[in-house]
């Protein structure tokens, strides 16, 4: 022991008394390691520099949105091409929703599948086709930055979103000016693509502007230490004191102050209000029983409720009451009343008795088919009903087989029929003509037996008829004739 310490004594002796750290003790000098040397450059990678084909298959897929998948098919040609330099093969799957990058046999970077990658992503998240391939330069780098998670509320989070933006982009113009980085703010996320130092700053202020900290902030600093890298004596100085400092204030919305009124002073105390005890026993409940108590409080309670159900019940039938119309004939009567016409109401009093030319007075009961249509007349249910007479007609000529000796009946009937009769002056020269073909038809057509039971129904069909213009022609017409017994009917029209 006494040997090795004399031994080091005399090393600490020859090395001039120098300490040496424990860390560089067993350090040794590398000679090609000089000051020229930057370590951080990042050397081109060219095709040769690996000697030998990739040995396995490599491949990252990745899903876009359904608004992507119209430009991506655009642009898809572009990316198989840019890709293809590279030795890697591009596959999209528009079923599934996917891109797909494959490294193949004539990949002669190892790398560039991880570059491949993050270019897919971008292309995603809407970066356009232009920028995403810068990606595959050696100096350039991407990130996605998600932001969705870091506020809850969506309000809160949609503000700090655009304050990122900023007006018209004018925020996140300064941000790519000043970080030499493409920035792109899509829904959840957001995409940047640029330099190393870049990306990391770009991230930096992207959490501090989600965080609640205004993004002009971060540029005063950057745009400070821009100007600060200008000056070569400042290299190796802090740069604290020439940084802004920006402190936090919780500034609170100021609430409006509730105006308190000062009460007048009195020596003397508020009166004692009355307790539950005082006010059971005023009311009488305090010596109720037990189930008289119920039975008082079920009784106000279901009291309550039908209160409260005749109330709802007015406001539903409120809905069904019809709303109050505008009287505007009666008002336009009531300002009538003055003005009133006498010729007018002379022509409507004499309509009212006003006989049409061509009515017709009946004497007896009178078939349909005998009067034939009557000119100038224009009653809708007189229509239907000849109608239907006419219907009923047509079925018995079907049916009807005709004898002479009913032809006979029928000349003998019109012959002993009155020619004095004050009726048959009613008539037109239109309806004599119709009146002859009618005795011929029906001569042709009836017979005795189907007759007899068609005037019982005409009988009926005369005595129910409506008047015509306010007159009926049954009561109007003379009243008829007695003829002999054999004669069932005297028609005159």
């Amino acid at each position: 022991l006494q040997h090795y310490f004399i031994q080091s004594n005399l090393r600490m002796a020859v090395s001039n008394d120098v300490p040496v750290n424990k860390n560089k003790k067993y350090r040794k000098d590398k000679p090609w390691d000089t000051d020229d040397i930057d370590h951080w450059k990042v050397e081109e990678f060219k095709p040769g520099d690996m000697s030998s084909h990739l040995l396995d298959e490599s491949s990252f897929a990745t899903l876009f949105p359904k608004y992507r998948e119209k430009y991506l098919q655009q642009v898809w040609p572009n990316v198989v091409s840019c890709l293809k330099e590279h030795g890697i093969h591009a596959l999209l799957d528009l079923i599934e929703g996917s891109m797909t990058v494959k490294t193949t046999r004539k990949t002669w970077d190892p790398y560039a599948i991880i570059k491949a990658r993050d270019m897919i992503k971008l292309l995603a998240r809407s970066v356009p086709f232009e920028q995403a391939k810068r990606v595959l330069q050696d100096e350039m780098t991407s990130d996605v930055i998600k932001i969705g998670n870091v506020v809850r509320n969506k309000e809160r989070f949609v503000k700090r979103r655009q304050r990122l933006v900023g007006p018209n982009g004018n925020t996140l113009k300064a941000l790519e000016l000043l970080t030499d980085c493409y920035i792109k703010v899509q829904g959840n996320t957001v995409a940047a693509l640029g330099p190393y130092k870049g990306i990391k700053q770009v991230r930096n202020i992207v959490m501090d502007t989600m965080n609640n900290i205004h993004p002009i902030y971060n540029i005063k600093i950057l745009m400070t230490k821009r100007e600060l890298m200008k000056d070569p004596t400042l290299k190796f100085e802090s740069w604290d004191r020439f940084l802004p400092v920006f402190k936090k204030k919780n500034v609170q919305t100021k609430k409006p102050k509730k105006q308190v009124t000062k009460k007048k002073y009195t020596p003397f105390p508020p009166p004692q209000q009355p307790s539950k005890i005082d006010l059971q026993l005023e009311s009488g409940e305090y010596f109720l029983k037990e189930h008289e108590k119920k039975q008082k409080k079920h009784n106000e309670k279901e009291q309550a409720q039908q209160e409260k159900f005749a109330l709802k019940k007015k406001e539903k039938e409120l809905a069904f009451v019809a709303p109050k119309e505008d009287n505007v004939a009666t008002e336009s009567k009531a300002n009538d009343n003055g003005n009133v016409d006498i010729e007018v109401l002379k022509m409507k009093l004499k309509n009212k008795k006003f006989v049409v030319p061509g009515a017709v007075t009946v004497s007896g009961p009178i078939s349909s088919n005998e009067l034939g249509p009557v000119e100038n007349l224009s009653c809708k249910k007189k229509k239907k009903k000849r109608k239907v007479s006419s219907e009923k007609t047509n079925d018995v000529e079907t049916d009807v087989t005709i004898s002479p000796q009913v032809k006979k009946r029928k000349k003998s009937q019109l012959k002993e029929s009155d020619p004095k009769d004050n009726s048959k002056n009613c008539l037109t020269p239109s309806l004599k003509k119709k009146k002859k073909s009618l005795v011929t038809d029906e001569s042709l057509n009836l017979s005795p037996v189907k007759e007899t039971k068609k005037k019982h129904k005409n009988d009926e069909s005369a005595q129910s008829k409506q008047t015509v213009n306010g007159i009926d022609p049954i009561s109007s017409a003379p009243k008829p004739v007695k003829k002999k017994k054999k004669m069932k009917s005297d028609v005159t029209v």
